[in-house]
């Protein structure tokens, strides 16, 4: 059986070549279940705009497995700190920003404070050594924080199509994996 997966991009999109584009399109390629959303004015990005587009694809998708790029984790941060959620089996946090970034195009998003509850059976942050938005150290201390495990890449950057991640084999191969269990 397949599961349901949505694809939640940062600032600025997730467009072709970035990995979660690339993902979308090899999940699909197998009658995978993909919701690959596109948020209002991803240059721009609204908070409460994200947030309301954020819970009309969780009732009208129902997922299974959140991949959350960059941007998206904090939105999924303030979407769980705000309500109750249908708890999803896996949920990816992939290169998430400080949450002290001071940005000022996001200056909406933060700070912000960890919520008590990711609604999700298991969760895996995934960071890079080399990230311009959160170094390792605050990586660490997220980790502990939410207390999940952790994968780090080496040189990764912002693990971004910019990074090298476009297509991205050991991503799909998660995700395939989590799809069929």
């Amino acid at each position: 059986m397949h599961k349901k997966v949505l694809l939640l991009h940062g600032w600025g999109g997730s467009g072709y070549p970035h990995w979660q584009s690339w993902l979308a399109g090899e999940l699909a390629k197998d009658y995978g279940c993909v919701n690959f959303l596109k948020f209002s004015n991803f240059d721009t990005p609204k908070l409460d705009v994200w947030l309301r587009e954020l819970n009309t694809a969780l009732e009208d998708f129902r997922p299974d497995i959140i991949i959350c790029h960059s941007l998206a984790n904090t939105l999924w941060f303030h979407l769980c700190a705000k309500q109750s959620l249908t708890q999803v089996q896996k949920l990816y946090l992939v290169a998430p920003p400080s949450l002290s970034c001071n940005i000022e195009n996001l200056s909406e998003f933060f700070p912000i404070a960890l919520p008590q509850n990711l609604y999700a059976k298991d969760v895996l942050l995934v960071t890079s050594t080399t990230d311009p938005y959160m170094r390792p150290k605050e990586a660490q201390s997220l980790q502990k924080a939410l207390d999940v495990e952790m994968k780090v890449i080496q040189n990764g950057g912002h693990l971004n199509a910019d990074s090298g991640y476009g297509k991205w084999e050991w991503m799909l191969k998660e995700v395939s994996k989590d799809c069929t269990s």
